[in-house]
């Protein structure tokens, strides 16, 4: 929650597409523990939008869909002790026994799903 302004600020340049790099997001979406004002109004005085889920208020935003779709993914990559405990040094290593992990786990889903 402290650190929301400073992973904000932290943010590359994106490249890519003409003209100038992007430096910011359009918006920012979090869950209940960002609402704050002071943290909105610092969001708008660098031109993004806060999507903050508001507090003391009924499930239902819509906020964690696409939260749940990212933990279950690490949960599903945390299977593997390789990925879970890292013993590589190397960046390259690891990358390489993420994307292991990520056929195996699609292979595992289209074999269930065709058999």
């Amino acid at each position: 929650m402290t650190q929301l302004l400073t992973l904000v600020d932290a943010i590359p340049p994106v490249s890519g597409k003409p003209g100038r790099p992007r430096k910011r997001p359009q918006r920012v979406q979090g869950d209940r523990a960002y609402h704050s004002a002071p943290h909105s109004e610092a969001l708008r005085r660098r031109g993004i939008e806060p999507v903050l889920a508001q507090r003391n208020t009924a499930h239902g935003s819509g906020l964690g869909v696409f939260r749940w779709v990212v933990e279950r993914t690490h949960a599903w990559l945390h299977q593997f002790r390789r990925l879970r405990v890292r013993y590589e040094r190397r960046a390259d290593i690891h990358e390489a026994f993420l994307l292991l992990g990520c056929i195996v786990i699609c292979g595992r889903t289209l074999h269930s799903a065709f058999c």
